[in-house]
């Protein structure tokens, strides 16, 4: 006789997906860490005192450390209220890590470049940063809005994260128009991104507190 088929249950299919998926972002998020170490590099040169030669590369570290620690926080948190992904979450959370693994290289860009006339140092920063609570706001708004991959939160809680992320977004992405000269532009979108807050902020009054 055949062996009977043996099927893996569903709920344990699940949890090995998304243990996948968070052993791959926290992979990818420590090797942008270690990044932000390696990204140090003193330039010695005579005449120049120990505060000239580590200052700007402690600056390029701490810099990126506080800014991918940032976002890891938010997304460990993402996740861990997440009881599933599937394969749109899977890839807009893919999007997210590319866009980290880019933080460390842009800080530095960004701050060898502050006196550069043209300020592509302060316009690529803002990019990066804008572009990565973007991916994260749009990866948790699927997950947790549109999949429902969060069901033991509230909508309501769920929509503030998500305008707490793009308020960031927003304003970074306010930052760079205005770096640019369109001033008329970053007005309207630097209103937009603290009209963002405060809807977090008034989404998340009255709920009870959660774990982050």
């Amino acid at each position: 006789m055949a062996p009977a088929a043996s099927h893996v249950p569903e709920e344990h299919i699940r949890q090995r997906h998304l243990d996948r998926l968070v052993m791959m972002s926290d992979g990818v998020f420590a090797i942008a860490l270690t990044l932000s170490a390696v990204e140090l590099r003193p330039e010695f040169e005579a005449g120049k005192s120990f505060f000239d030669i580590w200052a700007l590369p402690l600056g390029v570290y701490f810099m990126s450390f506080l800014l991918i620690a940032a976002v890891w926080v938010a997304h460990r948190r993402n996740l861990a209220h997440m009881s599933d992904v599937d394969g749109p979450s899977t890839w807009l959370n893919l999007l997210l890590l590319s866009l980290v693994g880019l933080l460390p290289v842009v800080v530095r860009y960004f701050l060898t470049n502050l006196d550069n006339a043209t300020h592509s140092g302060v316009v690529a920063y803002g990019a990066i940063v804008s572009a990565t609570y973007a991916s994260l706001g749009l990866a948790w708004g699927y997950s947790s809005l549109v999949a429902g991959l969060a069901p033991a939160l509230t909508r309501r809680r769920c929509f503030s994260w998500l305008a707490e992320y793009l308020f960031v977004a927003v304003i970074f992405l306010a930052m760079v128009l205005y770096t640019l000269g369109f001033t008329w532009a970053a007005v309207p979108v630097a209103a937009a991104g603290i009209g963002l807050r405060l809807v977090s902020l008034w989404l998340g009054r009255g709920e009870a507190p959660v774990r982050s």
